[in-house]
């Protein structure tokens, strides 16, 4: 070896130190084992993402299987917390490695357009607030992976034993869910103020009538010429004082 080349390779040696850091490719080659702090940021990072992604979901599958003993389950939850114990539940069945007992949460909605304020807003609203279903197979562990669940108030079912949903009933529930045509849900109720905001008869102030959630219209009292006069718009047409 020249004097050229030791010298080359002597200062490519001092250049890499245990401090220097190192490119991905470096470490990959190394292969060095995660820090805990490393573990903990990689499982925050991905809890977090779930959390982001469960508000747009209500089906979550575990596991796809069609094993005999699996049947669906209603269980109680705190209102308006529907998510976050299905969030909650995921986890639990991945640490007590249950993904063979239970394989399929289900909150049941329906997909509507929310008219608030003159703007349209897609939603999926619950159809049961405080309830969700649960394909699991029953045993004590699955039992006890549930129920002990944050946020789950109890199994629904005759006295303390959870009864399980007839297959054709689930069914009817999924069909309902995946109807296409979202329908509309109205921000205000029958007898309420509102103030008309477009149209012929705009900046006319009214009393709701009727709703009509299917269509997306309204039916508004409208005092014109001393008379109250039925004037049917739509959502978008009118506003809360």
């Amino acid at each position: 070896m020249s004097k050229k080349t030791r010298r080359a390779a002597a200062k490519a040696k001092a250049a890499v130190t245990p401090d220097t850091p190192r490119s991905p490719a470096q470490r990959d080659e190394v292969g060095p084992e995660p820090t805990p702090a490393e573990i903990i940021d990689a499982k925050a990072a991905e809890i977090k993402k779930e959390a982001e992604q469960v508000g747009l979901k209500n089906h979550f599958i575990l596991t796809k299987t069609d094993h005999k003993d699996a049947k669906w389950y209603v269980i109680h939850t705190y209102s308006g917390h529907e998510n976050r114990v299905a969030v909650n539940m995921m986890q639990r069945v991945k640490t007590m490695k249950l993904e063979d007992k239970i394989f399929e949460l289900l909150i049941p909605t329906q997909n509507k357009i929310l008219i608030k304020r003159g703007k349209k807003k897609a939603i999926k609203e619950k159809i049961f607030p405080g309830y969700m279903l649960v394909k699991m197979c029953m045993n004590d562990d699955s039992w006890l992976c549930v129920r002990t669940t944050p946020g789950v108030t109890g199994f629904v079912g005759i006295g303390s034993k959870p009864t399980s949903l007839p297959p054709q009933e689930v069914e009817s529930i999924k069909k309902f869910m995946e109807q296409e045509a979202p329908k509309y849900k109205a921000s205000f109720s029958i007898g309420e103020a509102v103030k008309i905001i477009e149209g012929p008869f705009a900046d006319f102030l009214g009393t709701v009538d009727s709703i009509d959630d299917a269509k997306g219209k309204v039916q508004v009292l409208v005092s014109i010429f001393g008379r109250e006069t039925p004037v049917e718009l739509d959502f978008l047409q009118v506003a809360k004082i």
